[in-house]
């Protein structure tokens, strides 16, 4: 039996959403044009096959698209993330792309390059985007293509990269920490602070599959790095130290504990961006798949999913002994990778505890000499 959660009677803070006074906000929203992706990532937790034509038909058309995204103008958007799968899959992309830029919209665009091309390029320097976004997965072919399962997949990456830098298109890199390309991870560093003046950034957080595809999630929990390897990395890049380091009165919470809240969500769903996947279904983030915590764009609009689901979604409560015990009282909760919808993705429930992830945010609480209190099994 599906749980279902309770609503609180007193919302938690909802700062812009602007429930009451009706007001027009600045906010942002992600765009899913696609999850169908011309790689096969080992620790994707979206990807579906550049040929899955069931996926293809689910996929909002250029008319649907230009409705919610003028919807979202309408209520205040400013800017837009399109993202996938892989963006530049889609056969209408420059038609994708020019609506929403004549709707006012800043675009950044994730991308892992391979697809890029001078017709792309062209398009980037008319319309200039906020950003393109790329990920690198290995500096050299052989740990490229051991995570994308693509040959050839290098080669291509670099082309598409090398046309975006000479163009002077905004060029922003990140990587994702893997066991498969974890002895790399210096070398990806320097390649991407060479090529990025401003912005470099590395996760080593892998979510579990959205659809629940039990091989694929095998595989993802293969490439997860050990708490000890995650912060020996964190350890190791100086950059990302110093900012753990200097920001760690922001991150720990001694008082914590003394709060009696029991929402699920303290972060920033839905509180000023939203996202909406390839096939239509709104969501507070891109995360976040629990089918209590989506809803159908065909079914309403997005003002309505904004304005009267949205709150709904963020005064869901729970009183599980251990979400309250482990999670909610935790001082150092926010150097974990818990969330609701990580916890969702991990577990099928919103409100379930991680033995993983808050191994992650002890070991990362006595990297910084800071103590979070006993380890609670």
């Amino acid at each position: 039996m599906k749980k279902k959660f309770a609503a609180a009677t007193a919302l938690p803070e909802f700062p812009l959403w602007g429930r009451l006074e009706k007001k027009r906000v600045p906010f942002s929203f992600d765009l899913e044009i696609t999850a169908r992706c011309n790689h096969d990532c080992r620790h994707c937790y979206i990807n579906l096959p550049a040929g899955d034509r069931a996926a293809q038909k689910k996929e909002l058309s250029l008319a649907r698209i230009g409705r919610i995204a003028g919807q979202a103008v309408e209520l205040g958007a400013l800017w837009c993330l399109l993202s996938g799968g892989e963006p530049l899959l889609r056969k209408d992309f420059a038609d994708i792309y020019v609506m929403l830029k004549k709707k006012g919209l800043l675009l950044s665009v994730f991308t892992n390059a391979s697809l890029v091309t001078a017709e792309h390029v062209a398009l980037f320097k008319k319309y200039p985007p906020r950003d393109v976004e790329v990920t690198v997965y290995g500096a050299t072919p052989e740990t490229h293509e051991r995570v994308t399962r693509h040959p050839g997949s290098y080669a291509a990456f670099r082309r598409g990269l090398d046309l975006l830098l000479k163009s002077n298109i905004k060029v922003r890199l990140k990587a994702m920490a893997l066991r498969a390309n974890v002895g790399e991870l210096a070398a990806i560093a320097a390649f991407c602070r060479q090529h990025t003046k401003d912005y470099f950034r590395f996760d080593p957080l892998l979510h579990l599959r959205f659809d629940g595809d039990a091989g694929r999630n095998r595989e993802i929990l293969a490439e997860r790095l050990s708490p000890e390897e995650i912060v020996a990395i964190e350890q190791a890049d100086e950059e990302r130290s110093e900012a753990l380091k200097k920001n760690c009165e922001q991150l720990i919470f001694p008082d914590e504990g003394q709060r009696s809240c029991q929402h699920l969500f303290h972060c920033g769903a839905g509180n000023a961006s939203f996202a909406v996947s390839y096939d239509g279904y709104f969501r507070l983030c891109s995360s976040l798949w629990h089918p209590d915590c989506i809803c159908d764009l065909k079914k309403m609009t997005l003002a309505e999913a904004w304005q009267r689901f949205v709150p709904r979604v963020r005064a869901m409560t729970s009183a599980q002994p251990e979400f309250l015990e482990k999670c909610r009282s935790c001082p150092i909760i926010n150097l974990c990778l818990w969330c609701p919808a990580n916890a969702h993705l991990e577990s099928g429930r919103l409100d379930a505890w991680s033995e993983y992830f808050c191994k992650v945010a002890h070991a990362r609480a006595r990297s910084i000499g800071k103590s979070g209190g006993r380890f609670r099994k």
